[in-house]
């Protein structure tokens, strides 16, 4: 292939690259085409639709992709129509406006699409505000906002016939640079110096890296599952499906714990035998970040040859130990079964890239569904709509405040007659949050970005005077919006100050619109501080006892569904997946939470820390049980599967019904190890039970405790919701 061609095709393989490509035409278009019409003043909505539509862009597959498109449009219209009709009439504008808002986020609730798509109509709303008095007819803003998001969905469908595949590979290859960030967080629970603090330190950034690998894979499933239902690149998608259950089997094997990893670093501190698990885990993590970066430029992945030499040395310090005899057998053999279970992440790995190559074997399709949770009817529709109609919904606080902050934005601008005055509203809409952490994120990141956007732009509009140049500016700027908006937010929104105030100056008020877009931003970000701390506020509605009782079902259930597996042989099905996904979907819901509340006023320190502690030990024990998973294949001994039953009864008696654990349990845990270590030819499977099941009744005690403790508040929670 001619060298030319060869990078031509490397470029077509970088997301980035393509996307910023098609944003570059995408403002092009909107910015000189009217230029070259004589009609320069549909620049203003041209790029503001095609903004607005590329906010709410949606991947989907292209029958969906299309229905979504025609949606997104009618709305647009719609809203923008709505706005011109009742922009004379103040009270119904306003009643209008606070029920169009809450109507459009709870929307949301019905899912990802229609979320994204009420988004882009509150924004459009409020675009519409800013440009109503520019042009004379009813339908002229609406349709040339319409138009301008056309272009931006031909060209994204376009992007997406040629590259159909292309966002699955892309998140697909975000989840193994994110496991790869979780081993790397795993690795440091092997240093020998470890602290109880630098424990619990580590314990929270493992809980938090799960979190962030967690809501990947979610996304990926939701891609994934889309474009099973459809037709187009059904052979590249499923080879990902496979690829996506790797990296799920993989996450279990590597959130395992076979071991507390504080007596751990005590046992082993003048050992070599934890460098070398600490060593295996941080080339692991380097592997998936491989992997990931293979997925992304389409090459070809090569395991790393250390791993036979590094996993043999491993096993001769392992024998070495065991030899000696100076340590208990139960850590040995504890050590022994991690081992085993980082042979089957290396052997993943290191046959991963058959997976480019195997068809899709019918007879295991039961292993390769995906739970549906799309829409399943108008019934659906209602019940999900239903569940959100409370103040203890975080997405039905979210909708009373945003409506209620832009509603006093627009009493003060008619009040006011402040010039400029819906850019308050601009303002309280994007930086408005659900939580109030974000929101105070990005009130400061608001606040600078608009000031560095106003000094460039001033300088734009000095030194380049030509329409011409300051064309080209704003596309320049547009693109940057769209490349920084999720990364650097204080950046983007310079950038989109910067667009902004050219797009103004094609009417001629681009110096005069500097200085109140840098005081409506400050008007509007007070706002939205008002918002979120005093409508609703968060901290108000705890949901942690909430959180916790779900996180703890959750864990109970895997627990469980693992138990039936020992007893009727290893199944990687649906039902496995789901209350897997579950049990870890509630551990990161969980670790977000706390992590929140323990930036938000009003907190008890002592709280907080609690909190924490109970973050770490239920991550514990999704570890613990993850390992009980990872090992799971059918088991014949008698006792040891009854001793299964009642260690899970007894965890679910002590973590959800508050009951005092069954001290038989702990005895007969006892009695059976010594049965089995005096046989050492039995079943190593079963010595594997014994030690998780004997790490979980080990923080039984404690676990219960916090959950009572950090439960306390329930009483006070329902006064307090009594008394709004």
């Amino acid at each position: 292939m001619k060298p030319w061609l060869t990078r031509l095709q490397q470029a077509t393989y970088n997301t980035t690259f393509m996307y910023n490509m098609r944003m570059i035409i995408a403002f092009a278009g909107t910015a000189f085409v009217p230029y070259f019409m004589g009609y320069q003043l549909a620049t203003i909505p041209l790029t503001l639709g095609m903004v607005a539509a590329g906010l709410s862009d949606i991947d989907d597959r292209f029958s969906v992709r299309i229905v979504n498109l025609i949606y997104t449009y009618i709305g647009f219209f719609i809203t923008a129509v709505s706005i011109y009709l009742l922009f004379p009439y103040p009270v119904l504008f306003a009643f209008g406006l606070i029920i169009s808002c809450i109507g459009l986020i709870l929307l949301g609730s019905l899912g990802r699409r229609y979320a994204t798509i009420s988004y882009g109509c509150l924004v459009i709303s409020v675009y519409s505000m800013l440009g109503v008095g520019l042009f004379e007819h009813w339908y002229t803003q609406a349709l040339l906002l319409v138009i301008g998001a056309a272009w931006y969905g031909l060209l994204s469908t376009i992007s997406f016939l040629l590259f159909p595949v292309r966002q699955v590979q892309d998140k697909l290859a975000q989840c193994y640079s994110s496991l790869g960030d979780f081993l790397f967080a795993k690795s440091n629970l092997f240093d020998v110096d470890m602290t109880p603090k630098s424990y619990q330190d580590s314990m929270i950034e493992l809980s938090l890296e799960n979190g962030k690998l967690i809501g990947i894979f979610n996304e990926m499933k939701t891609a994934l599952l889309t474009r099973l239902k459809g037709d187009r690149g059904q052979k590249d998608t499923r080879r990902s499906l496979q690829y996506y259950f790797v990296a799920q089997d993989i996450h279990e094997r590597a959130d395992s714990a076979h071991i507390d990893y504080q007596k751990l670093a005590k046992i082993f501190q003048h050992s070599d035998i934890l460098f070398r698990f600490q060593r295996i885990l941080s080339i692991q993590a380097k592997a998936c970040k491989d992997l990931s970066n293979s997925i992304l430029h389409r090459e070809t992945y090569q395991h790393n040859p250390r791993f036979k030499h590094t996993f043999a040395n491993l096993k001769l310090s392992l024998e070495k130990l065991r030899s000696e005899q100076h340590y208990d057998p139960i850590w040995i053999n504890a050590l022994f079964a991690l081992y085993q279970n980082l042979k089957a992440i290396d052997a993943q790995l290191r046959n991963v890239e058959t997976e480019r190559h195997i068809k899709f074997d019918k007879s295991k399709q039961i292993e390769n569904q995906l739970k549906d949770d799309d829409l399943k009817g108008w019934q659906d529709m209602w019940i999900r709509v239903k569940q959100h109609l409370t103040p203890e919904s975080v997405l039905f606080r979210h909708a009373i405040r945003v409506s209620v902050v832009l509603l006093i934005g627009y009493i003060f601008v008619q009040v006011t007659q402040i010039e400029y005055g819906y850019w308050i509203l601009l303002t309280a809409l994007f930086v408005s949050q659900p939580n109030f952490n974000a929101t105070k994120r990005r009130l400061r990141l608001r606040i600078v970005g608009t000031l560095m956007g106003i000094v460039l732009g001033y300088a734009i509009l000095y030194f380049v005077p030509s329409i011409e140049g300051q064309l080209l500016l704003l596309i320049l700027s547009g693109v940057l919006f769209f490349d920084l908006r999720s990364k650097q937010y204080a950046q983007a929104t310079a950038f989109i100050t910067i667009l902004a105030l050219i797009n103004f100056n094609l009417d001629g008020m681009g110096f005069d619109a500097a200085l109140p877009r840098m005081l409506n931003t400050l008007i509007g970000c007070a706002l939205a501080w008002f918002g979120v701390s005093f409508i609703f506020p968060d901290w108000k509605f705890r949901r942690l006892s909430r959180s916790i009782e779900r996180a703890l079902t959750a864990q109970c259930n895997y627990l469980a569904e693992v138990t039936e597996q020992y007893k009727h042989g290893r199944n990687n099905g649906l039902k496995y997946r789901v209350v897997r996904r579950a049990a870890h979907n509630n551990d990161a819901d969980l670790a977000s939470l706390i992590s929140t509340l323990a930036t938000e006023p009003d907190f008890d320190p002592t709280q907080k820390t609690l909190a924490f502690e109970f973050l770490c030990l239920n991550h514990t024990l999704t570890s613990y049980i993850a390992a009980l998973g990872a090992h799971r294949k059918k088991i014949d001994d008698p006792e040891v599967l009854n001793l299964l039953d009642l260690a899970l009864d007894d965890i679910q008696g002590s973590l959800l019904r508050d009951e005092m654990p069954d001290l038989n349990t702990p005895d007969l845990l006892d009695h059976i190890r010594q049965r089995l270590n005096q046989n050492p030819e039995e079943d190593q499977t079963s010595l594997i039970v014994l030690q998780q099941l004997s790490l979980i009744l080990s923080i039984l005690n404690q676990l219960s405790r916090l959950k009572q403790s950090l439960s306390h508040d329930r009483d006070e929670q329902a006064t307090e919701l009594a008394s709004l």
